[in-house]
């Protein structure tokens, strides 16, 4: 049984402390995080399912508010159709909307939000 929701041992799978769990619509498949009722058709017959734990980064910015040091917030979507809020480690200049992340810490013990390591640099054209 997860303590916080989103977190947790699977239910199905293997139980380790860092698997993100998400929930699966049973009527329309759409896969979503921390949900009540699907956004699509408002069904509330929800799986809860593990993720494999990649992603790529959508959206990324710098947060220099209510933080002794700038910290990252990015909006990451994983491969089964979801998007989780979370943060990236690495340097702030060099994480970018199309990085290829994967799961480091399902939550993170200060903010509670999923962590992630870039996987590898895609290739970006010279500027």
């Amino acid at each position: 049984m997860a303590l916080h929701p989103g977190v947790g041992p699977a239910t199905d799978g293997p139980s380790t402390p860092d698997t993100l769990l998400f929930q699966r619509c049973q009527w329309c498949g759409t896969a979503m995080y921390q949900r009540l009722l699907c956004p699509v058709c408002a069904g509330s017959d929800l799986r809860t399912e593990a993720s494999a734990g990649t992603g790529i980064v959508r959206h990324s910015t710098v947060i220099h508010r209510n933080t002794p040091a700038a910290r990252n917030v990015s909006l990451v979507e994983m491969a089964e159709g979801f998007t989780v809020r979370g943060r990236v480690m690495g340097p702030l200049v060099g994480i970018h909307s199309g990085d290829r992340v994967r799961l480091a810490t399902a939550q993170d013990p200060v903010r509670r939000e999923p962590v992630f390591q870039i996987v590898d640099e895609p290739f970006r054209s010279w500027s």
